[in-house]
């Protein structure tokens, strides 16, 4: 099969490669951890030769890194939560945290698009939780 090759946002090629590298870093399973770095592999490429990484941009890509992160623990947590049939405050504490970190990682992404001047450029629309 030929590759599909689509116009992409650089805040949505910067959030799959933070996820790629926080892959990288925790999946022990080497078949899995294989198709992880060849992703990574293909997309930095494009990456590269996309964007210039200056201060600015480094800075925002490192904070979404630090967002993924923030969501693979708590995806984790609340996945432990369910297993043991625990919906209580911790789990309901862990599903906000899911969605107010999502629209940290949403803005994060925008940030990249409107200072790379994307003509893509994501936008959320959800109920405001007055967490912002």
């Amino acid at each position: 099969m030929n590759d599909i090759l689509v116009p992409i946002a650089p805040g949505e090629l910067i959030d799959k490669l933070t996820i790629l590298r926080l892959k990288s870093e925790r999946i022990d399973d080497p078949a899995k951890l294989k198709n992880v770095r060849h992703e990574q592999e293909v997309l930095t490429r494009v990456a590269d030769k996309a964007m210039e990484k200056g201060p600015e941009l480094s800075a925002l890509w490192e904070e979404l890194y630090q967002i993924n992160a923030d969501l693979w623990v708590i995806e984790d947590d609340i996945r432990h939560c369910e297993a043991a049939g625990d919906f209580g405050p911790e789990f309901i504490r862990l599903a906000r945290a899911v969605y107010v970190t999502n629209d940290r990682r949403a803005d994060v992404k925008k940030r990249i698009n409107l200072l790379l001047g994307s003509a893509i450029v994501e936008e959320k629309s959800y109920v405001d939780h007055g967490a912002g």
